[in-house]
């Protein structure tokens, strides 16, 4: 009788379908491209640039040249910190959004429309936790609704979701933005077991809202709510996410905990956002050889060499 254990097959990703409103991705086939429209003020990563929707719709058009597969547009700042995301007035009241969802549709809407309108054959998402801007920006062509909260901010947000038809993203959130930097710190052994928990309750709520599994994606939402080291422990162990049976999206570039560990090569300083790049190049790689079919960038010429090569890999092996 052998005592040899058999042997344990690496958890993959595997194509599989994604239901849009209007239409149907099978991201796994090859890595997809989501590049990363900011129509806010105060995003960590280029606040302010691209405010003006003139400006915003060029950058969004650009960012399809260089060849995203899709585009995500966000009207509200949700980084550590930030004056944005569900802040409390008062301690212990309900948290209120900074951004209200006219504002947040305002800043919205025309660069969607201006997208479309130049490319109608582009997929647009949009990044709302506000089931009103959901809702808006549906009826105003978006093919995907991508969520940080993970349904968990707006009560109505699931349900405006499946009246829409849309795709989802949904992904983990660990507390509100005013708690990020304050929160325990999670025992190694405690993060994937934490963040799986919080993303089978997201897909609860997409079915009990008529939500089909196909229609989903799952981001296990690096820096929301993750400290520093968590955030390396998530990625190790990011493929045992593919056990929930749906496709991952890793949104990764630029990330404050990748300027943590760069610190040591500037003067003990948090990397710059402009001098992450090779980081987010290496944790993107990193993501999809971990099993991401999609992944959330900024530098989209990049990402689509890099995932080339991170392809190529998974093909040969």
């Amino acid at each position: 009788m052998s005592n040899e254990q058999p042997e344990m097959k690496p958890l993959r990703r595997t194509p599989a379908l994604w239901q849009l409103r209007t239409r149907t991705l099978a991201p796994g086939r090859r890595t997809l491209i989501v590049g990363v429209v900011n129509i806010t003020p105060d995003s960590f990563s280029d606040g302010g640039r691209f405010l003006d929707p003139a400006a915003a719709i060029a950058h969004g058009i650009s960012l399809l040249d260089e060849g995203a597969d899709l585009l995500d547009l966000g009207a509200e700042s949700t980084r550590p910190g930030a004056n944005a995301g569900l802040k409390r007035a008062v301690e212990g009241t309900e948290p209120r959004p900074a951004v209200s969802a006219d504002q947040e549709q305002a800043r919205l809407l025309p660069v969607l429309k201006g997208i479309l309108a130049a490319r109608p054959e582009a997929i647009v998402s949009v990044d709302t936790y506000k089931a009103a801007t959901a809702r808006a920006a549906c009826l105003a062509g978006a093919e995907i609704v991508n969520d940080v909260s993970g349904f968990s901010w707006d009560a109505e947000m699931a349900e405006a979701c499946a009246v829409a038809g849309c795709g989802v993203v949904l992904m983990h959130t660990r507390g509100r933005p005013d708690e990020w930097l304050t929160q325990a710190q999670l025992a190694p052994d405690e993060v994937l077991k934490y963040v799986r928990a919080g993303l089978q309750a997201s897909l609860a709520s997409a079915q009990a809202a008529g939500i089909s599994l196909e229609a989903v994606v799952l981001d296990p939402g690096y820096g929301f709510g993750k400290r520093l080291d968590e955030n390396y422990t998530l990625l190790a162990r990011q493929a045992e996410l593919l056990q929930l049976g749906r496709p991952l999206l890793a949104g990764l570039s630029r990330k404050s905990f990748m300027a943590r560990t760069l610190a040591p090569l500037y003067a003990g300083r948090d990397a710059p956002v402009n001098a992450r790049e090779t980081a987010s190049v290496a944790a993107l790689v990193t993501a999809i050889l971990h099993g991401a079919s999609l992944v959330r960038v900024h530098s989209v010429r990049l990402a689509v060499e890099a995932a080339r090569i991170a392809d190529a890999v998974l093909t040969a092996t």
